[in-house]
């Protein structure tokens, strides 16, 4: 298997430390400050969030271990983007109040010029799954 560059890996531990630091002490705020006053469905999301900005502490020592984390953070963006936000834009009924989630979500886009696409395709595609029986 080919090595990742270093360069590739400081660039996902950058992504890591964002989503950690910035992403957690939002959601982490939120959880402390506010859970019990919002919706059950909104506690359940910032919890989430806040757990997925804990865990990607490990991607700072683990970068291509933790790509998992990775892929989650793109692809509830992208299906937020595509199936809620670009929907009620298309239809002319996207709220001003949902722009800020819009713009933080649009930050993903990152994600897959960052990726190391030849480890993914050795890792998760090409090298056998674990046995079933």
């Amino acid at each position: 298997m080919k090595e990742v560059s270093l360069v590739r890996l400081y660039l996902l531990r950058i992504l890591y430390f964002l989503i950690a630091f910035a992403m957690g002490s939002e959601q982490w705020r939120i959880v402390i400050e506010r859970a019990p006053e919002t919706s059950m469905m909104q506690s359940v999301a910032h919890s989430m969030l806040a757990a997925l900005a804990l865990v990607c502490v490990l991607g700072l020592r683990y970068p291509l271990q933790m790509l998992p984390l990775l892929f989650f953070e793109f692809a509830w963006k992208a299906i937020w983007l595509s199936a809620v936000a670009l929907r009620l834009w298309l239809d002319g009924r996207l709220p001003e109040s949902y722009m800020e989630t819009v713009i933080a979500c649009s930050i993903a886009i990152v994600i897959p010029v960052i990726m190391p696409w030849r480890h993914v395709a050795e890792v998760y595609f090409r090298k056998p799954g674990d046995r079933w029986f």
